[in-house]
């Protein structure tokens, strides 16, 4: 007997959407994203235009429902918490210790959405080869899936939350040097913007699968956009917000606070836009 498996897409070892021809005709189409975001993949019979999304059972929607309602509250919660941090940094009553402990609460938040868009993908339902259904595991707290580009993609961003928790428990520390700072305090910032980046590529990478595209009736599309987008401001603050070893001051301390201002406030509407996209 041949592959039932019709067409794989993606880039690399990632495949994003599978094609197969259904033993009684018709096909059907997986996709990663709505897979793990929906619960559903596609169905088309033989000489029908269009296909009908046919869902996982109730115990996956269930599941996949709760965890993108947790994880979206807690990057809007997160995202409104670091952009409270760089108000005070900004403006606030100049005290270090007091925007350091808005931004370590809203890492909390960033780390607990991270870690619940993992087990998102984790425990979402599974294409079985060459049927029309997709089928529920056992719940599971971890997996390595390493060739999987939802795993990938929410494995990096959930590590870059505890790159910034790094980040940010090295800045409560006083007495630091200048090196000290740029190696305890900026560098982890660095790191951790630099896998906010990559898994805001691999998001791209899923969703259009593996080429370039704009998608403006897609919501999934947007959520990625603008994730990415905060991504790039978290970034452009964190090189602006490395110190100068010759005068001890940051290269410029007023983009380093908008920057994290406006990413802040990126990941709190994706994180709205993601309560929508649900089961």
């Amino acid at each position: 007997m041949g592959h039932p498996e019709q067409r794989a897409e993606g880039v690399g070892p990632f495949v994003t959407r599978l094609t197969w021809r259904l033993p009684g005709g018709g096909l059907a189409v997986w996709e990663s994203r709505p897979a793990r975001r929906r619960g559903t993949l596609v169905v088309r019979p033989s000489g029908a235009a269009e296909g009908r999304h046919v869902r996982a059972d109730a115990v996956a929607i269930g599941r996949l429902r709760t965890l993108n309602v947790i994880a979206a509250i807690a990057f809007v919660i997160g995202g409104a918490l670091f952009a409270a941090g760089a108000a005070v940094a900004r403006s606030g009553s100049g005290d270090a210790v007091e925007s350091a402990s808005i931004y370590f609460a809203g890492g909390l938040f960033f780390n607990t959405g991270g870690y619940v868009s993992l087990l998102q993908v984790i425990n979402a339902p599974r294409h079985a080869g060459g049927g029309d259904r997709l089928t529920t595991r056992r719940w599971r707290w971890w997996s390595y899936e390493p060739m999987r580009v939802d795993w990938t993609c929410a494995f990096t961003l959930f590590a870059g939350t505890l790159v910034f928790a790094v980040n940010l428990l090295d800045s409560f520390l006083s007495g630091l040097s200048v090196q000290q700072v740029n190696r305890l305090v900026w560098a982890p910032d660095v790191v951790g913007c630099v896998l906010f980046l990559v898994s805001g590529h691999l998001g791209f990478v899923e969703i259009c699968h593996g080429r370039p595209c704009v998608r403006p009736r897609s919501l999934g599309w947007w959520i990625v956009a603008v994730n990415q987008l905060g991504s790039v401001l978290f970034m452009v603050s964190a090189l602006a917000a490395f110190t100068r070893p010759a005068t001890g001051d940051l290269v410029n301390a007023r983009i380093a606070d908008w920057g994290t201002f406006s990413g802040a406030l990126c990941f709190s509407l994706a994180g709205v836009l993601q309560l929508r996209e649900h089961p």
